[in-house]
């Protein structure tokens, strides 16, 4: 296939609310009703209790840095032409823990907590 683009992802109808949200810089969570937990990625049931009452609410945006890696060397579009790059993992206010790369903010600065 010539132009196959191998660096997005495929939308779903169940996806399109996260992707869409993405598209506009903010980022949305799955919160559970029956038990009050968040949960990323994004699934139709808490991965926790199994319930799906579960609903799309936007991330705070505050995030704790659990650890980061500055990457020199990617062979994998499109990041090759992007390094190097700070990838780090966080844990949203929220309560999940996702990766992340980090950015506006030198290495040099970061520290865990």
């Amino acid at each position: 296939m010539t132009g196959a683009r191998f660096d997005l992802p495929e939308v779903d109808a169940f996806t399109r609310p996260y992707w869409d949200a993405a598209a506009e810089g903010r980022l949305l969570l799955r919160r559970c009703g029956a038990c009050g937990r968040a949960h990323h990625y994004p699934r139709e049931f808490c991965p926790r209790c199994w319930s799906e009452d579960v609903t799309w609410e936007p991330a705070s945006g505050r995030a704790t840095l659990y650890t980061w890696s500055v990457v020199h060397r990617n062979d994998l579009p499109p990041f090759g032409s992007r390094t190097p790059y700070v990838a780090a993992v966080v844990d949203l206010a929220e309560g999940p823990r996702m990766m992340t790369e980090v950015v506006g903010c030198g290495a040099e600065s970061l520290r865990v907590g």
